[in-house]
């Protein structure tokens, strides 16, 4: 059987685009023919559940009953990934609570492939955040995220005081999200489909729908570069799945 892995999604502050990202992985995951499970701990009206509500489960990640629904059956799903998009502010409460149940160990032991993709807001807090957080990475894969979804200008101070924070976590990789055509990402929003969907003019069910070509267009060209990221940092290979062809990529 193949080792579990879990990959977490997260900010200690709203408004960052942790569940865009969320759903990217999502579509990159399905592309890549790679089995997937995910978990929208935004309780209890989920946002994520509904752009992948086949594989979404809305789950309250602080109970101790929801936390078993998600770490007690990582041997038992057939699913070899679980995406967990961690409800803004939750995100250091969050890894705290995974290193009272053990997980954390489990991670460090080897027992389980950990990643966390921590979405980073543009204002000094965020250095801060990845403090704290640095403290739970042993035995993870770390990312940090910029994601420009919003516009965000990133990091408008002295860059030795970034580098001073960024350099204290060991083999933490950065990822870049590029923003997404405005027009484009509220049409996807509206439609309520994943992005890969959308993008092959399909509907939720996979019945034909009639969205702009150029909307279409860019969402496409937007997703590719985003992909590119996760190839970059060989994302299939982390989570253990073997290279396949893959599907519905443009």
């Amino acid at each position: 059987m193949a080792k579990p892995a879990v990959v977490v999604v997260g900010a200690d502050k709203g408004g960052v685009g942790k569940t865009t990202v969320s759903r990217t992985l999502l579509d990159y995951f399905s592309a890549n023919n790679v089995p997937t499970r995910a978990f929208d701990t935004e309780s209890p009206r989920g946002t994520l559940k509904r752009f992948h509500p086949e594989i979404t489960e809305i789950v309250d990640m602080m109970t101790t009953a929801d936390q078993m629904k998600i770490f007690d059956t990582l041997n038992a799903a057939s699913p070899s990934v679980t995406v967990i998009d961690v409800r803004a502010g939750l995100l250091s409460p969050a890894l705290a609570s995974l290193r009272d149940i053990g997980f954390l160990d489990a991670a460090k032991a080897g027992q389980i492939t950990f990643a966390v993709f921590h979405i980073l807001g543009p204002s000094i807090a965020s250095l801060d955040e990845i403090a704290e957080t640095a403290g739970f990475m042993t035995g993870a894969k770390y990312f940090l995220v910029k994601n420009f979804i919003n516009d965000t200008q990133f990091f408008q101070w002295d860059q030795s005081t970034y580098n001073s924070y960024f350099h204290r976590i060991k083999d933490a990789t950065e990822l870049t999200i590029p923003k997404l055509n405005e027009m484009a990402y509220e049409q996807v929003e509206v439609s309520s489909v994943p992005f890969l969907k959308f993008v092959a003019n399909k509907g939720m069910n996979d019945e034909a729908a009639n969205y702009s070509f150029v909307l279409r267009g860019y969402v496409r060209h937007w997703l590719a570069n985003v992909w590119s990221e996760f190839d970059r940092i060989r994302l299939t290979d982390i989570v253990g799945s073997k290279p396949a062809a893959r599907s519905s990529e443009k």
